[in-house]
């Protein structure tokens, strides 16, 4: 499901995602409430939806939506950083920026239905700026060197598709690899492989 008030958006959204054997829109709202509303009644998979709308924004819309079987992701034009905080405190399952491209946006629904979460690579790796030294003695690690170098193209926010690119390895062994970081790591998604990374000053400065 799409939720926007431009149309335009919504068009091109749709677009995207339906050039994807695996994925259809099932309904488009133009403000919050509506997307609230239909959510209940169409129960998506996934509902793509922006931050500034009419009568409910997008973070009213996310936490609405949250316990439902329906995930929210953000897909907004701005990268403000209460914007982040807010849309994942409310429980959203990404949140990414339009101008991030089609290739991200597919990524990120996948994930999403996965029950995994994508935040667009520019607005990870400012939020991770922060951590300003390691935490943790770099050699201190249970990750292999393969994996130490997953890791590293995570935090820089590489997708899996340019991770698999620059170590001539498939899409599918990077994603063994980063479910294998995370299990010994014990994070839930990419972001904290990314935070790790930092703390341990793995992550590429």
């Amino acid at each position: 499901m799409i939720a926007d008030d431009q149309t335009m958006v919504r068009a091109g959204l749709r677009r995207m995602l339906e050039q994807q054997p695996d994925m259809s829109v099932v309904g488009e709202a133009a403000d919050g409430l509506a997307a609230v509303d239909m959510a209940h009644r169409l129960r998506p998979d996934v509902a793509l939806v922006d931050i500034r709308m009419p009568y409910r924004d997008g973070l009213e819309v996310t936490r609405q939506l949250t316990g439902s079987p329906t995930r929210v992701v953000v897909v907004t034009t701005f990268d403000l950083d209460e914007y982040v905080y807010a849309a994942l405190r409310g429980g959203a399952a990404g949140f990414i920026l339009k101008r991030s491209g089609p290739a991200l946006l597919v990524e990120a629904v996948r994930a999403a239905v996965a029950g995994e979460s994508l935040i667009s690579p520019s607005v990870t790796v400012r939020l991770l700026r922060h951590i300003t030294g390691p935490r943790h003695a770099p050699g201190d690690t249970p990750l292999t060197g393969r994996e130490i170098e997953v890791a590293r193209l995570v935090a820089a926010g590489w997708s899996n598709a340019d991770i698999a690119a620059e170590l001539f390895i498939s899409p599918g062994t990077v994603k063994t690899h980063i479910a294998n970081i995370q299990a010994k790591l014990g994070t839930r998604n990419r972001v904290g492989i990314a935070v790790w990374a930092w703390e341990t000053g793995h992550a590429v400065r």
